[in-house]
């Protein structure tokens, strides 16, 4: 089994044999080292992609609005992740931000994951039957989603800020609060006396 060093060093090496630069080759490698630490399939995708854009190179798109469309052809997923990264903090103000014909979409959550660290906001992420949830760059809840599923193409990506909000009720947190409150300790009347006698002591 390839360790996630191996993995993070020849998906890098990959990127960069593949045409991109060494700075986004390195980025890369840590996404598809994040990926298979989350289970999800990062080799295999990655491995598919660049034999498809070696036939069909696919489209690059360097700033990124509310909604994303390729001109001709699809969009390619490092490069939307790129500039989505770099300019998340802006992104955030839309609310949600829409891909549309994007080329293998897993390699695009990486970049998300980590844009949700930044914002310190959770990303949901929605293409085909894939649910996403990041958290912080921490952890990547899915459901009715195949783990092993390679997509080659999705027609639409949307991708939604959620706004932090308790899951509880301000009385829970009260109720849970006050029971706290019971292994607070009060000054014991050894330690008053210990701290009234500080400094009185004669050593002379």
């Amino acid at each position: 089994m390839q360790s996630f060093s191996e993995i993070e060093t020849t998906s890098k090496r990959a990127s960069k044999a593949a045409g991109f630069s060494w700075g986004i080759a390195e980025e890369v490698g840590k996404n598809i080292r994040n990926l298979e630490m989350f289970g999800l399939p990062g080799i295999k995708n990655l491995n598919l992609y660049f034999k498809k854009i070696k036939k069909k190179p696919s489209e690059k798109i360097n700033k990124i609005q509310k909604k994303n469309k390729p001109k001709s052809k699809e969009l390619c997923p490092i490069y939307c992740g790129t500039a989505f990264l770099d300019s998340c903090k802006k992104l955030e103000t839309f609310r949600s931000v829409k891909f549309f014909n994007v080329s293998y979409p897993l390699l695009l959550l990486p970049f998300l994951s980590r844009a949700s660290d930044i914002v310190g906001k959770k990303i949901s992420v929605k293409y085909e039957k894939n649910n996403f949830l990041l958290n912080f760059d921490k952890t990547v809840f899915s459901t009715n989603s195949n783990n092993n599923q390679i997509i080659s193409k999705t027609k639409e990506i949307s991708i939604t800020f959620i706004e932090n909000n308790n899951l509880f009720s301000l009385k829970e947190w009260k109720e849970l609060y006050k029971l706290s409150e019971e292994t607070f300790v009060g000054e014991s009347e050894s330690l008053k006396m210990k701290g009234a006698g500080a400094g009185l002591t004669d050593n002379d």
